[in-house]
């Protein structure tokens, strides 16, 4: 029998009184990073299943990625049923158009979906547009995601803004866990000592000569299981300049084996702003396109379509509003080798590099955020660049 903390217990039970009133149709639940989230969706669907067995529950996620690691999890714990769906939001609710040679061009909104709850993972990415589509269906919905990060980049919609109900105590396992214990720091106090903190979590200081080499090291060997983040587009450029040099790109312009990472939605393409790839397939179109093929890290289609080219090494993406055909004509992508923590909200990997950079106007609470965020990227080795 599993030992609920106080904030799990009382978010339970309101999960189970919301939805067996159904007097709204949402409700959204908040939870730092190690509070045990998934865990406790996994038991609120046992409840359920108690209750009734033939309960149809839909747990979706933005990314593919996020869909997979929702999957894994809710097996893990046994709370998967035979009548229940795990997927993107993207194929919960959207048909594909095909042409005459069955391939997708396009999406459009079912004009239903047979489940009876729907409960969304990282709700935190969720856009207006989407969220709108999903209450469009009438059916209940669970938001689940972590307040504690920072609000989305574009637009002033955000799902986590204020969650109704909220985990904040964190797990004793969890505890344990250095990465968990410096987001813990960077949540509460924006700051985080140099040293070590045992595993693979340390903090350098990068004027040490012994820190710089060693960081010049990893960057030099840079893999893609690695997230270099850092503050400033300036900064991005010069780190995605240093590590693509590094691995033997001797030209500024993108190549096939490339790094890249998505800049805006496009729905159609099934492709999100900060999703990863690698280019598998290049070729100039004219000057201002490339004809281009990527494989999205963790998705099983490719990305085939153009690319805008003034897009790589730019400081911001370009804005199309003005010259709106072009949203049309294709996508917007950039290097992938470096991030801002802004575009690396989605992403998690193994090993996870952040240089300290604090923007002038940023106030402590947005500082707090932006450190907490960048530390929880980190799901094994963390080296904080101070």
């Amino acid at each position: 029998m599993m030992k609920y903390s106080h904030d799990q217990k009382k978010a339970l039970e309101s999960l189970s009184f919301w939805f067996k009133e159904k007097n709204r149709q949402y409700i959204t639940l908040g939870g730092y990073a190690g509070t045990g989230k998934t865990t406790l969706i996994s038991h609120l669907r046992e409840k359920f299943h108690k209750v009734d067995k033939k309960l149809r529950v839909s747990f979706c996620a933005y990314t593919g990625k996020a869909a997979r690691i929702l999957r894994f999890k809710l097996s893990e714990t046994k709370a998967l049923y035979p009548q229940d769906f795990v997927g993107t939001i993207h194929s919960l609710i959207y048909s594909p158009i095909t042409d005459d040679k069955d391939e997708i061009i396009g999406w459009e909104l079912k004009e239903k979906i047979e489940t009876d709850l729907i409960i969304i993972d990282e709700a935190s990415m969720v856009d207006g547009s989407i969220w709108d589509h999903l209450l469009s269906f009438g059916i209940p919905i669970i938001a689940v995601g972590d307040h504690g990060q920072l609000p989305p980049i574009r637009g002033k919609f955000n799902l986590m803004e204020k969650p109704e109900l909220i985990l904040e105590e964190i797990h004793r396992q969890a505890k344990e866990n250095p990465i968990i214990k410096l987001s813990a720091m960077a949540r509460k106090d924006g700051k985080i000592p140099f040293g070590s903190y045992g595993g693979k979590v340390v903090k350098i200081n990068n004027k040490e000569t012994e820190s710089r080499e060693f960081l010049e090291d990893i960057l030099r060997n840079y893999r893609p299981d690695t997230l270099v983040l850092c503050g400033y587009n300036s900064t991005r450029i010069r780190l995605n300049s240093f590590i693509r040099s590094s691995l033997g790109f001797e030209q500024e312009i993108p190549q096939k084996g490339d790094r890249v990472i998505c800049l805006r939605n496009n729905h159609v393409k099934e492709i999100f702003n900060g999703m990863l790839g690698k280019i598998i397939a290049l070729e100039k179109k004219n000057e201002e396109w490339y004809e281009t093929e990527i494989k999205m890290d963790e998705e099983e289609k490719f990305y085939k379509g153009q690319v805008f080219i003034s897009q790589f090494n730019r400081k911001e993406p370009m804005n199309f509003t003005q010259e709106r055909h072009k949203t049309k004509l294709g996508d917007l992508f950039d290097f992938g080798y470096a991030l801002t923590v802004h575009k690396a909200q989605g992403s998690q990997a193994k090993r996870v590099v952040v240089f300290e950079e604090r923007f002038p106007k940023m106030d402590e609470e947005e500082w707090r955020r932006w450190l907490y965020t960048a530390v929880t990227r980190a799901e094994e080795e963390l080296i904080i660049v101070g």
